[in-house]
């Protein structure tokens, strides 16, 4: 979305609420309902999505008026940032409306940023465009390295950015990988999405993305939305999305939030899911595979077990019988695997790990 149709959008929302207070109405706006009740799981498309539910927030209900008030001030704010052409993160955003609100009222627009962070997803959600569109970024997170190449056009210039140049550290990926963006040159077969920054330093090292033709992505963790985006772009380019993650509830998470999109974010899965992706590993159906994985299992947490029994009940995974398969082999065994035991016989086990799994085609779906 460009700056000239985030700042329509953003005006034409701030001119219905004149309009409203012009016409002695009582000023309102409709935003869709984000709880758990409202939240669906789109099987033909493969994501997690609002419903229809929708909700109206108005300034003469006494209960709503301050979250009315501080919306509408937040909106404000971010047609400033876009008309300015400046940047800032929701913590910066914070900070930007943290003052009173008169010499008389001895009350501030937010006290914390709790207290703002859900009303700029309302806005989102209200006004149909993501907060990036509005200018407002989040910390960078997730790290890549193969061969595509970025053009970057920041401020005045237009920055070619060669990805499989990036030596030992890789392309920091930005929270906005759409506006003033663009990746070209994308000669990468598939994409690798490794949990651990650990392991991705592992892979790079081995120059695994030159040799197999890949783009190596680490998110670091759980992945923040501009990975989850990058990963659903590289996707709808045509190239296949596996994800490399631990055998535990943390990885399990990870996955399902690349693959799916999460509850919280439901807003904007169509954007950031990517029902294509495939679990490579590791499974416990490695334990037959790889017989040295059999004494280098750990034991399952209560947080694992407690994350494999709430899976099995998600329509989005059970339908799945060889996720089924998986689950209940945690449940009975009480073990899980990290991806950091395939170096065990050899540093390079890694590689050959990966390269076995996408030829032989063994992942989750």
């Amino acid at each position: 979305m460009d700056e000239q149709d985030s700042r329509r959008i953003l005006e034409k929302f701030g001119n219905g609420i004149l309009e409203d207070i012009e016409r002695s109405k009582n000023p309102k706006f409709i935003t869709a309902v984000r709880s758990r009740s409202n939240i669906l799981y789109d099987e033909k498309k493969g994501y997690l999505k609002l419903g229809p539910s929708k909700e109206e927030r108005n300034f003469m209900n006494v209960s709503q008026t301050k979250r009315f008030m501080q919306t509408i001030a937040i909106a404000a704010k971010c047609h400033k940032f876009v008309s300015e052409n400046l940047h800032t993160t929701i913590r910066g955003l914070f900070y930007q409306l943290k003052y009173s609100l008169g010499e008389d009222v001895d009350e501030n627009i937010f006290s914390e940023q709790a207290e703002s962070n859900p009303l700029i997803e309302d806005l989102e959600v209200a006004l149909g465009m993501k907060r990036e569109d509005m200018n407002l970024n989040a910390n960078r997170k997730g790290i890549l390295a193969g061969n595509m190449k970025v053009i970057d056009k920041f401020g005045n210039e237009k920055i070619e950015i060669d990805a499989s140049k990036q030596g030992r550290s890789g392309w920091p990926i930005p929270s906005d990988v759409d506006n003033d963006i663009e990746f070209v040159d994308v000669k990468a077969k598939y994409v690798l999405v490794v949990e651990k920054d650990t392991l991705w330093q592992r892979l790079n090292e081995d120059k695994f993305w030159g040799k197999q033709n890949a783009i190596l992505i680490s998110p670091q963790g759980q992945a923040s939305r501009g990975t989850r985006r990058l990963i659903h772009k590289l996707s709808e380019m045509g190239l296949p999305v596996y994800v490399f993650n631990d055998c535990d509830a943390w990885g399990w998470y990870i996955y399902w939030t690349i693959k799916t999109g999460s509850m919280n974010l439901a807003y904007i899965g169509q954007a950031i899911a990517t029902p294509e992706a495939k679990f490579l590993g590791v499974t416990m159906a490695d334990l037959e595979h790889y017989e040295f994985l059999q004494k280098l299992t750990m034991k399952a947490t209560d947080v694992d077990i407690k994350r494999a029994q709430e899976m099995l009940n998600y329509p989005w995974i059970n339908k799945y019988k060889e996720w089924t398969d998986e689950l209940k082999m945690v449940l009975k065994t009480k073990l899980k695997l990290e991806e950091d035991s395939l170096q065990a016989p050899r540093l390079t086990f890694v590689d050959d790990y990966i390269v076995d799994k996408i030829k032989n085609k063994d992942f989750l779906p």
